[in-house]
This record gives C-alpha cells, sequence and structure tokens, in this order.
C-alpha cells in the first residue's frame, strides 16, 4: 500500500494571524458531547430555532419549479434588489439605488469583502469591546489592524463620542457599529448616534460600518426596532455601509443571504470582489429573501415577543444566581454575563477557576452547559449564553448553572 505524500501546503500569512471562530469552536465541542451520549444545554449558537416561514419556502420551491436556477447579476436579481430596497426605504427612510445595493452569501461575507476591498497594511479599524468574535479577525485577515476600543458598563456598553474622537488617527480606515449588538443586547439611540457622526464628520477620511443584522429584534421596552446611523446622518451618509440580512429576522441562517446598501464606491468595489469568487449568491436563496423582507412581516413581530418574554425569564433566573450578573440586553437575543465573582472559587475537584474560560469548562462539565466565554469577545470574565431557544431548555439549564455555581468553594 503506498503512503500519501506529504503536504508540503503551508498556510499564507492571513490564514496564520486568524483563530478559528471561538463560536463555530463551542458549536463543535457540543455536537461532540452530544454524540458521545451527554444530554447538553446548548447555548452557544445564535441561531433562530424557529422554522423558516412557510411562505418564503414556498417562494424558493416556486423559483425552483419555474427554473430559477442559474446566474444572477452579482449584485442580486431585480426582485430581490427591489425587496431591499423598499425594505430599507421602509425601515430607515433612505432610498438606494441598484448602485448602492451588494448581495452576498450572509452578511458576514459582505463584512469580509468591505475590509477587503478597502484595508491596505497598517490601515486601523475601530473595533468596539465587547464585539462579535469575527470583526478583529475579518480585519487581520485583510493586512488591517484592529484597534479594540473598550466600553463601560456604565456606558451601557456602546462606544460614546468621546472614546471614538480619543481612538481616531490618521491611519483609521473604519469604524465599526454593532446595533443591537452581539454579545450584549446594547442599542445604540438616535442621540448616540448622532454624536458618533459628529465625531465622524470631523475625521472625513473615515468610514463607518454598521452592522444591523438584529435591527429588527429590539425589545419593546427599547423601542421596538433599531435606529440606522444612515438614517440619523445624512451628512455622512456617503461614507456609512450598513450590513444586514435575512438569518436572524427570518431564520434563514442556512440561506445564506445578506445584503449592504451604501455609496456606490464602497459597493461597486464589493461588488467587484464578488464577482470574483462566488460570481453571486444562490438564486433560490434570492428568491426566498425576496419574499421574505416584501412580504407579510407578522413572523417577525411574532418571533421578537417570543425573544422577549425568554429574555425576561433568563435575565430573571441568572440574575438570581449569587456571583452572575446578566446584562439586561435591549435587542438580539443573548445573555452576557458578569462571572468576575466566580473568578478564584474552587471546584469540587479542586481546580480553582483563574479565568472565564475556567468558569466556561466548569459549567460544561460539571452541569453539561454549553456557553461562551467573554475573551472570545474581547470582555473579561463574562459569558455568553444566547437565548434563541425554548423556554424549557432555557429554565432547566440555568437551574443547572445554579447548582454548578453553588458546587464552588468561596475563594479565601
Amino acid at each position: 500500500m503506498t503512503e500519501a505524500p506529504v503536504s508540503a501546503f503551508t498556510p499564507a500569512a492571513r490564514v496564520r494571524r486568524i483563530r478559528v471562530s471561538p463560536s463555530s469552536a463551542a458549536a463543535a465541542r457540543v455536537r461532540e458531547l452530544k454524540a458521545q451520549g451527554r444530554r447538553i444545554f446548548d447555548f452557544t449558537v445564535g441561531e433562530p430555532d424557529f422554522d423558516t416561514p412557510q411562505d418564503v419556502k414556498d417562494a424558493a420551491v416556486a423559483a425552483i419549479a419555474r427554473g430559477e436556477t442559474k446566474y444572477t447579476p452579482v449584485n442580486g436579481t431585480k426582485e430581490l434588489r427591489d425587496a431591499i430596497r423598499d425594505r430599507v426605504e421602509a425601515t430607515m427612510g433612505v432610498r438606494y439605488g441598484d448602485e448602492g445595493i451588494s448581495v452576498g452569501g450572509g452578511g458576514k461575507q459582505l463584512i469580509y469583502l468591505a475590509f477587503s476591498a478597502s484595508l491596505d497594511e497598517g490601515d486601523e479599524v475601530i473595533v468596539p469591546a465587547p464585539y462579535w468574535v469575527s470583526y478583529p479577525d475579518m480585519v487581520l485577515a485583510n493586512d488591517g489592524t484592529p484597534v479594540v476600543v473598550p466600553t463601560r458598563a456604565e456606558d451601557g456598553y456602546k462606544l460614546t463620542a468621546e472614546t471614538l474622537r480619543s481612538a481616531i488617527t490618521e491611519r483609521t480606515k473604519w469604524v465599526v457599529l454593532n446595533t443591537p449588538s452581539n454579545p450584549t443586547g446594547a442599542t445604540y439611540s438616535r442621540a448616540e448616534l448622532e454624536a458618533i457622526a459628529e465625531v465622524v464628520a470631523e475625521a472625513p477620511h473615515v468610514l463607518v460600518l454598521t452592522d444591523e443584522i438584529y435591527a429588527d429584534l429590539v425589545y419593546s421596552d427599547a423601542g421596538g426596532r433599531a435606529t440606522s446611523l444612515a438614517e440619523v446622518a445624512p451628512g455622512i451618509r456617503d461614507r456609512i455601509l450598513t450590513v444586514n440580512g435575512v438569518s436572524k429576522s427570518y431564520a434563514m441562517t442556512g440561506w445564506r443571504l445578506g445584503y449592504a446598501v451604501g455609496a456606490p464606491g464602497i459597493i461597486g468595489a464589493i461588488n467587484l470582489l464578488q464577482s470574483q469568487t462566488s460570481s453571486c449568491p444562490s438564486s433560490i436563496s434570492q428568491a426566498a429573501a425576496a419574499a421574505a423582507l416584501s412580504g407579510d412581516q407578522s413572523f417577525v413581530a411574532h418571533a421578537r415577543e417570543v425573544y422577549q418574554a425568554r429574555r425576561d425569564r433568563a435575565v430573571e433566573l441568572v440574575d438570581a444566581i449569587d456571583g452572575l450578573v446578566p446584562v439586561r440586553p435591549d435587542g438580539a437575543f443573548y445573555l452576557f454575563v458578569d462571572c468576575s465573582a466566580l473568578i478564584g472559587r474552587t471546584t469540587p475537584e479542586g481546580a480553582v477557576l483563574e479565568t472565564d474560560q475556567d468558569v466556561v469548562l466548569h459549567l460544561l462539565d460539571a452541569a453539561g452547559v454549553a456557553v461562551i466565554q467573554g475573551s472570545a469577545y474581547g470582555t473579561s470574565p463574562f459569558f455568553r449564553m444566547s437565548f434563541a431557544t425554548d423556554l424549557d431548555t432555557i429554565e432547566q439549564g440555568i437551574a443547572a448553572i445554579g447548582e454548578a455555581v453553588a458546587a464552588l468553594t468561596p475563594a479565601q
């Protein structure tokens, strides 16, 4: 039997600079444990537990039946572009032409392409922490320098105008805003966005990427929908790239369809790269997304109500556990939990919890609860848990967390 040859492959520097996504790694570990027969309360993945709405699935099936299975224009079918244009105008009050629309294989791909289209070596990207795990690595993969700017609890874990002003340099290319935020659920108010826009206006070389993938999932006590920077800051609108998609609002994560709107310059550069990578997103997913964006929005309203009830229950239960302090989210479907009081405590096996990674591993081993460490989001000691799952799982999982925490011996 001939042995397989030893590979001479060496990953490029851009690959060696980045990490495996912590959320993807956590989800893989959960799958392994479940395959071993363990019961795991999985709060790692930011994925709606709802099924895709039936009318959206029907639109995809109808597109297949009509033979709409060919390449499309790089920036999407006319039907999808019209749906995006109308939806953006209805929610943001801004209307974009075809030259201001890009579509891709999820919002994540479009953020990556935006950095790829704009960053040269040494360009800086301001990333407020806590941040979505992929922002810094996508910047690094495209030769940029992520400038992580910590936010404070007293500011609601949001970037302030003063902090932004002090972080901007002559090398700053982008500021990233994620509203509502993953992992905190923090949502910027109109006044906060206007203050940020004033700072950006003072720095004409700075672009702003607003990731609004959770914009529809803002709870009624926080206004019902996120305000967009492009909506409140017309003076810098030509420097704002707004990214959204159908994954979270319409339970369409596997359809991989996102969109971005902005000035023709950056959109054109993204579309050029798209033309040389995947040519276009799936034609079937485009048909489904067009139906989702242009159709009845009652599914979104219902999901938002369900998530709000889950949020309220999860906050209540976690807050009752001695040593854990949840950050109450205004939007998205995550709890970011301060576990600093657990640092220094000892497990029944005699191990001292020294980091939030230790806390997360203890919860997995002792309670069968899977969450993600705050260090993955640039802020420690915390952990993130998703409440995009049924209420029974939330209640049982948090009860297991409580038992595991209660078994710890206080620090001496």
